[in-house]
């Protein structure tokens, strides 16, 4: 298996984008310790340098919405959001989570890196990158015309990163399982379901539907749950597995997961499904699914209901097993732990 405070509202505005904001009361202060204005004292420009340097790279980059909303699902997913995704591996002593195969393909670390850089000299060893990486992703989602929420800080960084623990949630899972992974995380059917909604301005490599158009089941034919025509037209970009001669991700063609609006942040997802034309399996079976099938019909009917829900979800996800207090470290730098540190588990042995 595998698995922005007015200051902030005013630089999305004045980009010339829609902003919703979307607060939640009942979340401004949460029972984990994290809360909304956490570094309103010892770090009151905190939030503004990442979303300027969110939009630095936006404004060349169309797709880093999606580039750092997969850093931050990946990230909570493992060992909770704490940032341990972005811990570069030690050569002979350690092999981290960025080097498991679901995560070889994720991007952004420079983002990250460069508003860790910013805040350092702003103030330092005061911003968490976990913290970095929530707040990085919550305004990328705003440039894309998505919604807007306040979000509560206060995480710590991990010190642990291991390809041994990535178990993330397969691109074929069944509904069923992946509802208990969410389920493990604290997430519930709907959580998952709207979360999935990301889609909207995601890429998938072909490697991982390509058998849905060639052999679906080893049945030598297409899925029949996929769009005819859809079909036609993702075969003349993703050639046959068995006649491909991609050797890796890096050269393997990728496909928008919403062929409708790809770089905006909307419901269109829910409808392409809706019509078949689901490119992951996963999706697909979310329309069909009988747990599953009323709620994608209904945030295809309702864009607001979705911005709002996602929001919601957004913020209990990024209360995964997050690290606060004492626990954890503010790191200097977001691809290694302080140096007085516990040492990292060796996942080389």
């Amino acid at each position: 298996m595998w698995k922005m405070s007015l200051v902030m509202n005013f630089l999305v505005l004045a980009m010339g984008f829609s902003l919703m904001q979307l607060t939640c009361p009942a979340l401004a202060q949460t029972k984990n310790g994290l809360r909304v204005g956490f570094y309103n004292t010892k770090c009151p420009q905190a939030e503004t340098i990442v979303a300027k340097t969110v939009a630095k790279y936006f404004r060349n980059d169309k797709s880093v919405p999606a580039a750092l909303l997969r850093m931050h699902f990946h990230d909570c997913f493992v060992r909770g959001c704490d940032a341990s995704i972005l811990i570069d591996s030690i050569k002979g002593k350690n092999i981290a989570e960025k080097e498991a195969l679901p995560n070889l393909t994720v991007r952004g670390f420079e983002i990250i890196d460069e508003a860790k850089a910013l805040l350092e000299k702003a103030c330092p060893r005061n911003v968490s990158c976990a913290d970095i990486i929530a707040l990085a992703t919550r305004d990328a989602v705003s440039l894309a015309k998505g919604p807007f929420y306040s979000l509560p800080t206060g995480r710590r960084d991990g010190i642990i990163s291991s390809i041994n623990e990535v178990d993330l949630p397969s691109p074929r899972e069944r509904v069923a399982d992946a509802t208990e992974q969410f389920k493990t995380k604290g997430l519930n059917l709907q959580d998952m379901v709207v979360l999935l909604g990301a889609h909207t301005v995601g890429v998938s490599h072909c490697a991982f539907f390509s058998d849905r158009l060639y052999d679906f089941k080893q049945t030598g034919k297409a899925d029949p749950s996929m769009n005819s025509s859809f079909v036609k037209i993702l075969k003349n970009i993703c050639p046959s597995p068995s006649s491909s001669e991609t050797s890796s991700l890096a050269t393997d063609p990728t496909v928008f997961l919403d062929q409708g609006t790809s770089f905006i942040f909307d419901n269109s997802y829910y409808k392409q499904v809706g019509l078949g034309k689901g490119i992951l399996q996963f999706d697909q079976e979310l329309a069909r699914a009988k747990s599953t099938k009323n709620m994608v019909t209904g945030f295809a009917n309702s864009g607001t209901d979705f911005r709002t829900k996602f929001a919601a979800a957004m913020i209990k996800m990024g209360n995964i097993g997050v690290l606060t207090g004492s626990k954890g470290e503010i790191r200097s730098q977001c691809r290694v732990v302080n140096p007085k540190s516990t040492k990292l588990i060796d996942s080389t042995k």
